[in-house]
């Protein structure tokens, strides 16, 4: 989800064409007197603030997957964007479909929470350990299975991984849910007060 973000650079003339005056003047009258000092001083400030109207800043485009204004956060939402597109293109390539539902709602999950840090940073540190553990562990295990499963494994051991993973892989699931409900926990608590205070009101007016 790139954005283009435009940075003004200002001008370095201006500071070019103000110290060319205090080179001319060096060269033309001697500075160690306060007169000319004072002079060579002021005629530099107009040259600087005449060259800064005649040259506008430069502006310059950078195209960032993320601009929350917090840069731990930025580097968070990346990282998260390249796991769920991993576990995206990991379920487009299984073909059992309970273990591809369960990753459905694990990428949906995912993007979701992705989205509410995305709009408001400062969930951002209760979304971190889902960012930094459960959600590359859980595509590192899926990752595994779809190895077994593309080089057609066989033998006790692998059928015991392939059996848990989809065992486990709603649970997981679940699990991604409940991580983007704790986000919405503030915002459902304070809800819950407003209606409150609104019903109170409506019983006082006999409503």
């Amino acid at each position: 989800m790139s954005k283009i973000i435009r940075i003004e650079k200002p001008s370095v003339l201006p500071w070019y064409g103000a110290a060319a005056v205090w080179l001319v003047m060096g060269l033309a009258a001697p500075l160690y007197s306060l007169p000319v000092l004072i002079g060579t001083a002021g005629l530099s400030g107009v040259v600087f603030v005449a060259a800064k109207k005649i040259c506008p800043p430069r502006v310059v485009e950078h195209e960032v997957g993320f601009h929350t204004g917090v840069d731990d956060v930025d580097q968070m939402l990346e990282a998260m964007e390249k796991e769920l597109s991993a576990l995206h293109t990991l379920n487009a390539a299984l073909p059992d479909p309970q273990l591809s539902a369960a990753m459905q709602r694990m990428e949906q999950a995912g993007r979701s929470i992705l989205e509410v840090v995305e709009q408001n940073p400062a969930k951002g540190k209760t979304a971190r350990r889902f960012a930094n553990y459960y959600l590359p562990d859980a595509v590192r295990v899926l990752s595994q299975y779809a190895a077994l499963a593309r080089q057609g494994v066989r033998g006790e051991n692998a059928a015991s991984v392939k059996a848990e993973v989809e065992q486990n892989a709603a649970q997981i699931a679940t699990a991604f849910e409940n991580q983007l409900d704790a986000l919405y926990a503030a915002e459902s608590m304070d809800l819950s007060a407003d209606l409150e205070v609104l019903q109170n009101m409506m019983k006082g007016q006999g409503l």
